[in-house]
């Protein structure tokens, strides 16, 4: 049992490269995966760049603009089980443009079901005024039902998840291998 608690220096330092190439290996593949992912068009401005990483740390807004921004900021948040917030974020702005009254009924429903109802799959953290409100305008919704949800769910990514995003070895790894092939030319 000690010798679990007790480790030498010099396997700690290993570990600690080890852990730093692991985290490079990483990065290498997540960015082939980001490019992979939206690899059907084949322009260059479609590419993901140095300049276009850069630009996300400047807002989460900025960031969520950018398809492969998104894409990083959602794997990110699965790799610590709290991608709730986003895929909320993200329904609400595909209901918003719903104009058939019947699949606005249907889809605020399932929103609750799945976000809003307390103890629900994907339940997000807001308090229980607006988890009130929204339960009640559910049964008669309007596109803008989940605009306070949303407002703070936002709110509570921009100042909590997009600055651990910001932090991440996924963020700075993903620069770290841009900046490097940009200086290869």
């Amino acid at each position: 049992m000690l010798s679990l608690i007790v480790r030498p220096v010099a396997q700690h330092f290993i570990m600690d490269r080890d852990d730093k190439k692991r985290n490079k290996n990483i990065g290498k593949n997540f960015l082939c995966r980001l490019q992979c992912m939206f690899s059907h068009s084949s322009s260059s401005e479609s590419r993901l760049t140095l300049e276009d990483t850069q630009q996300w740390s400047q807002s989460l807004e900025r960031l969520l603009d950018s398809k492969y921004g998104l894409a990083a900021f959602r794997n990110f948040l699965k790799s610590e089980y709290s991608d709730e917030n986003i895929e909320f974020w993200l329904v609400c702005e595909e209901y918003k443009k719903i104009k058939s009254s019947f699949r606005m009924s249907s889809k605020a429903k399932k929103i609750y079901e799945q976000f809003i109802k307390a103890e629900s799959p994907k339940e997000i953290n807001i308090d229980y005024h607006t988890r009130e409100q929204i339960k009640r305008s559910v049964k008669n919704p309007t596109l803008h039902c989940f605009d306070d949800a949303q407002k703070m769910v936002y709110g509570l990514m921009e100042r909590d998840s997009y600055p651990r995003f910001l932090r991440s070895d996924i963020y700075r790894t993903l620069l770290e291998n841009l900046s490097a092939d940009a200086t290869k030319g």
